[in-house]
């Protein structure tokens, strides 16, 4: 089964089949951009993925995955990988850099951010801030040993290390504004970092508004794809596509994308959210 629709003048193609199967149909060194998030092996109760296999097999599969992947993108492409952990398990995200590094460099390791608690008196004299302030949002567990897990990465991975970006592109203002001269030659923006603040949406729903156990924001996508440069992206590729936060992204920039997912039920939801958009 595929989908194969324009979405706000991209050209949406989805597949329900396996991504390394599916990619490798897809032409070489095709793929501007990938940005995606593969199971984390952490016992996550998908609907048609087992996430509990054992972790060599695991690492194993991931191996083959970043080859067939590292065929279909560009020399100058990027892969902006999320992976998340368990405080129980907290080192799987070094384990699958581990396998990625074979394959490709790590230019840069953005740190999302989901939840974060701000005090008054550590930001000192800032408009903005009058009191403490707690923000985003976060499956709290209760425990003497681990602490409330309230990040996730995203390695940025690239052939060779030295694909320029855009990095004022997800930009934000000076606080302090006698920066603007002193270093962004009259711009009002600089270099956002590697922490960003990206939170879910309040929900009421959970089977209804979220029905993915692991899906991201369609915002980190998309500032995935700006980071990159949107005049060097042509195609972008999501071999894990869930219900379809990178295909949403790439259709409001007008993005080609292509899209692999195993889940019917997932894609059928990812299908219903791009028509609705």
């Amino acid at each position: 089964m595929h989908h194969d629709f324009t979405c706000n003048g991209a050209r949406i193609r989805l597949f329900n089949e396996d991504c390394i199967t599916g990619m490798r149909r897809l032409e070489s060194a095709s793929v501007d951009v990938v940005v995606t998030s593969p199971p984390y092996n952490l016992g996550v109760k998908y609907g048609h993925y087992d996430d509990t296999i054992s972790r060599s097999n695991y690492l194993q599969w991931l191996d083959e995955w970043a080859c067939v992947t590292k065929g279909v993108m560009s020399d100058s492409g990027s892969l902006f990988l999320n992976i998340g952990s368990k405080p129980s398990d907290p080192g799987v995200p070094f384990q699958v850099l581990a396998v990625m590094q074979r394959h490709f460099a790590l230019q840069n390791v953005i740190h999302w951010i989901k939840s974060i608690a701000i005090s008054k008196a550590d930001v000192g004299d800032y408009d903005g801030i009058t009191q403490d302030v707690a923000v985003g949002h976060f499956k709290p567990i209760n425990s003497r040993r681990y602490l409330n897990d309230c990040h996730e990465y995203i390695f940025h991975l690239t052939k060779r290390g030295d694909v320029e970006l855009d990095r004022l592109a997800v930009g934000v203002a000076y606080q302090d504004k006698s920066n603007i001269g002193r270093w962004s030659r009259k711009r009002d923006v600089r270099c956002r970092g590697n922490t960003w603040f990206i939170p879910y949406r309040t929900i009421k729903d959970r089977e209804r508004q979220r029905p993915h156990p692991a899906s991201f924001p369609p915002k980190l996508a998309e500032m995935c794809v700006r980071l990159h440069g949107l005049e060097r992206v042509e195609c972008v590729l999501d071999p894990f596509l869930g219900i379809g936060s990178s295909a949403l992204a790439s259709a409001m920039l007008g993005i080609e994308f292509f899209g692999f997912e195993i889940d019917v039920n997932y894609l059928d939801v990812a299908v219903q959210r791009l028509k609705s958009s």
